[in-house]
């Protein structure tokens, strides 16, 4: 049996390799990192995965084996607080910038903390030109690679184990948008993602199938839009539509949110100066 100085000094190497570890993740080390990291490693196992945010940014939103997932950018922040304050969010705003990836952690987070029963993550089969009848393979080949991005995310953030039995009894539903007809969805967590390329029914349907106690979210960048021109992307006309309703709340990222690699910010502004030049 280990002496309470041996329990002590074991906790104490713990909470310095986790600051190393944060400090090569972001950088830095904040008090409020101390602090929480030294919550964390203190306290009892059965609270590891359950933080949910309360205001504070020091806190999180899932805590994930030696990593964490929380807001890092102001627009972060604001659509941390949209998402515990409202149940329809809309996340628009460049790719890199963690619409998607915040919104996976909120579902998972809700799913531990059994406010729901369900999580459902769906997107448009719709991607740079592609239709699914011209991709090789079975149904289920085709639409895979739609879907990846969303397993990745929850790869990330759930064990393997744990991620194929919630997949497996359905708790966890990965599916293309064109599913979601006909469904009610109760005690549920929905995030759409891609949502530039829903065409206006699809946005209509997809909103239309939310049940008591569920929440959406739904994620979007309305300069990469992949529907044909005939197509009227429903995450543009779903601003001037569901403005000002309580309940719905509106985030607007912009490259200042880019949270990847540093030339992703650099490829964006690029693109915008490479666009402007030709007005």
């Amino acid at each position: 049996m280990k002496s309470k100085d041996e329990i002590t000094n074991g906790l104490a190497l713990k909470i310095i390799d986790e600051l190393f570890f944060l400090n090569k993740r972001q950088g830095y080390i904040s008090k409020e990192d101390i602090d929480l990291i030294i919550h964390l490693i203190s306290g009892d196992d059965k609270n590891q995965n359950t933080h949910s945010y309360n205001g504070d940014k020091s806190e999180i939103i899932l805590v994930n084996k030696n990593d964490f997932v929380k807001p890092k950018t102001p627009t972060q922040l604001e659509y941390f607080n949209a998402i515990q304050e409202n149940e329809i969010v809309f996340a628009i705003g460049p790719a890199g910038t963690g619409k998607t990836y915040l919104a996976v952690a909120f579902a998972i987070s809700a799913l531990n903390n059994k406010q729901v029963t369900k999580v459902v993550l769906a997107r448009p089969a719709v991607e740079a030109g592609e239709s699914l009848g011209f991709l090789p393979g079975d149904l289920s080949e085709k639409i895979d690679p739609y879907l990846k991005p969303l397993l990745d995310a929850l790869e990330d953030m759930l064990p393997y184990e744990k991620l194929q039995n919630y997949l497996e009894k359905n708790i966890i539903e990965i599916v293309p948008l064109a599913y979601m007809r006909g469904r009610t969805l109760n005690n549920s967590f929905v995030i759409l993602d891609e949502a530039q390329n829903a065409t206006t029914m699809q946005m209509k349907m997809f909103l239309t199938r939310l049940g008591p106690n569920s929440k959406a979210i739904i994620n979007g960048d309305v300069t990469q839009i992949d529907l044909p021109k005939k197509e009227n992307s429903g995450l543009i006309q779903v601003e001037k539509i569901l403005q000002g309703i309580d309940g719905v709340s509106f985030v607007y990222f912009n490259k200042s949110d880019v949270v990847r690699h540093r030339l992703v910010k650099e490829i964006i502004n690029a693109y915008e100066k490479f666009n402007d030049d030709r007005i």
